[in-house]
């Protein structure tokens, strides 16, 4: 079938939010910025919500590893469920793996930086108060992104961020 230039370029499959506006990525989620004192330096405050998204497939593999689950169907389910192993396992699976904070623009080196996720009740990401002058970042709305590396190089060089 052929399509009208107004097909092509509206909708989500459109050319201004499929290729223009910024791409779609896995492994990654948004959400205010709130002060969290109570943290160290290097870490940040991540809601439960967004961790349980972002690290689904490390919790998967880890209940199947451990056989808690015995297939990826019972682990998701488990996972739906939010049950309380489910929590320890994700808090298990977020120690080895630092997350990267994004505030846009990032004009230079400070506007991402690599931080150790701490998993926190609520819906905002909270950080400490002293890291927000490198990534320009006031508690005023702005909104950051989250991305998770996946390898251990990639891993390896958040930490050196």
């Amino acid at each position: 079938p052929y399509k009208s230039f107004s097909d092509v370029i509206e909708g989500k499959e459109g050319r201004f939010r499929e290729n223009l506006l910024g791409k779609r990525v896995d492994y990654s989620g948004r959400s205010v910025i709130v002060v969290g004192p109570f943290l160290s330096l290097y870490q940040c405050g991540l809601p439960s919500e967004i961790a349980i998204e972002l690290f689904q497939a490390f919790v998967i593999r880890s209940l199947i590893g451990r056989h808690i689950a015995p297939n990826l169907r019972a682990a998701k389910s488990m996972i739906r469920d939010k049950g309380p192993i489910v929590w320890e396992v994700l808090q298990e699976v977020m120690q080895g793996h630092p997350v990267l904070l994004n505030r846009a623009p990032t004009l230079h080196k400070l506007g991402i930086q690599a931080f150790q996720p701490i998993l926190i009740e609520g819906r905002a990401i909270r950080l400490h108060p002293s890291v927000c002058g490198g990534i320009n970042a006031e508690f005023d709305g702005n909104q950051m992104a989250v991305h998770v590396p996946l390898s251990l190089e990639a891993r390896a060089e958040a930490r050196l961020l």
